[in-house]
């Protein structure tokens, strides 16, 4: 099995596309050149940083750094799960909720898959575990973010609605049904269309990684398949946990709608 190394000099060359688009900015007035240069720093930074953890979690081969990488990965997308939020819960269910039910969801996929499809030796191999966890994570973390901000501004939208379905009698199950219903559609949404559409309009990152480093066409899109499977588990599981939650934060035992528990509203 053999695949193409890349110098420094390949990456550079490709990193003139980025400034392609950073001219083509400034040439049409588009103001993002700045945001394009600071995101294309960011990330190359990150993902520096990123393979040098990796190569020593992969020497290493500890359940104990295992953990606490994984864990970090969770806390920081934890953290962004908030940042897309417009009217997030207030006190520490902003960060806890959706931190706690990608949690969750996460882990257990991930250790699903470690302990049944792919088994490795030792189970927690960081080489199969991060990559995995970081594939899953990244698709739960998109639905919780779509999932609790599609509720939120339903809820606030629809709050009359939703008040006078408590008035007549019904649960807070019952009134807040249909923001439900209608966030959990918006979380499922992305990881939908990516089923849809992968083999036939793209091909996902991971088997063409695997393809360009020399695996068998068959075999990266049984790994692909896998992936997918996982995801789409995980992005249900966070995203009803998170949805769930929200909801249930949003009224009380009385069945009465507490707005009062979200954060102000920026500049509000």
């Amino acid at each position: 099995m053999t695949y193409i190394r890349l110098d420094y000099g390949d990456l550079a060359l490709a990193g003139l596309l980025v400034v392609l688009n950073g001219g083509l900015s400034m040439a049409l007035e588009l103001g993002v050149e700045r945001r394009l240069a600071i995101a294309a720093v960011r990330r190359v930074v990150q993902l520096t940083l990123v393979g040098l953890v990796l190569t020593t979690l992969f020497a290493l081969v500890s359940p104990v750094w295992t953990g606490l990488a994984a864990l970090v990965m969770i806390l920081f997308a934890g953290h962004e799960i908030l940042a897309r939020q417009d009217r997030p819960l207030a006190g520490y269910w902003a960060y806890g909720l959706g931190t706690g039910a990608m949690l969750l969801a996460s882990t257990l996929v991930t250790l699903f898959a470690l302990t049944t499809q792919l088994s490795p030796t030792p189970w927690y191999d960081p080489r199969y575990a991060i990559p995995l966890l970081g594939m899953v994570l990244g698709n739960i973390m998109t639905g919780i973010s779509l999932g609790l901000q599609t509720l939120t501004i339903a809820v606030v939208r629809d709050r009359a609605a939703v008040e006078a379905r408590l008035a007549l009698g019904a649960t807070r199950r019952q009134a807040l049904l249909q923001p439900v219903r209608l966030a959990l559609r918006s979380a499922f949404l992305p990881i939908i269309n990516t089923m849809a559409a992968t083999g036939v309009v793209s091909l996902p990152g991971m088997m063409t990684g695997q393809i360009l480093s020399g695996v068998e066409p068959v075999e990266a899109v049984k790994y692909q398949i896998l992936i997918l499977f996982l995801i789409s588990g995980g992005t249900g599981l966070g995203s009803m946990a998170a949805v769930l939650g929200c909801a249930w934060r949003l009224t009380d035992h009385r069945h009465r709608l507490r707005l009062d528990r979200l954060a102000p509203a920026a500049g509000g």
